[in-house]
């Protein structure tokens, strides 16, 4: 028997890559392009990329390089990613619960830079939230809660308010950091222990009582 949980909320944070976009065969490509020409190991660089930002990828792969330097093949990076769009689609169910959050609070906190946020969301024809916490806005990349707390803080709720929507073990961790509940979303969600995990945003519902709350109702 299906089992629903409900978790009241009063703002929403949206991861977007594997959240609200599967843009999993882009980052597959560029990433494994990249590991093979630093001698990695592909299919072990790609257990670390997701969530993160470039930079502290690279970090994490190849420790000893200097930050500079990952910081520079990251520009190179978002630019090979902003312009293949190949295969980027919107997760199952991302159409319809953004326009059912269409008039509430939420922001999108991601780990790509403007430019790659509005080709992936164009791509995958969804519409790009008001508020936004982009690469470029912040210091530290996830697992720091330092964009969901920007998030947050833009929307003008306490952490305690807000449902961060992770995919990755980076985000959930950031968004655990960051004092919130975290809705798992897809494969590599549940490993990471968030609040509650679902395959997809078809098993989520928005509610809205008659004296204004609002709650999400999932469904597994």
């Amino acid at each position: 028997m299906p089992h629903t949980t409900v978790l009241p909320f009063k703002a929403l944070l949206l991861d977007m890559d594997g959240t609200l976009v599967n843009s999993d065969a882009v980052v597959e490509r560029c990433w494994r392009e990249w590991a093979v020409e630093h001698g990695l190991d592909p299919a072990e660089a790609l257990k670390v990329v997701h969530g993160r930002q470039g930079y502290a990828t690279m970090a994490v792969l190849l420790p000893e390089r200097p930050m500079e330097q990952n910081h520079a093949d990251n520009k190179v990076m978002l630019a090979k990613e902003t312009a293949d769009t190949d295969g980027v689609v919107p997760v199952g169910g991302a159409p319809a619960f953004m326009a059912a959050i269409a008039e509430l609070p939420h922001a999108l906190v991601t780990s790509a830079d403007e430019k790659l946020a509005q080709a992936r969301m164009t791509a995958a024809a969804l519409p790009m939230p008001t508020t936004r916490v982009t690469a470029e806005l912040v210091g530290a990349s996830k697992p720091d809660p330092e964009g969901f707390l920007k998030g947050a803080a833009e929307l003008g709720f306490d952490a305690a308010d807000c449902i961060v929507f992770e995919d990755s073990g980076a985000g959930i961790q950031a968004g655990k950091a960051a004092g919130m509940r975290v809705l798992g979303v897809g494969p590599r969600a549940a490993e990471h222990a968030p609040t509650a995990v679902v395959a997809d945003l078809t098993q989520v519902r928005v509610e809205t009582a008659p004296d204004g709350s609002t709650s999400l109702h999932i469904t597994v």
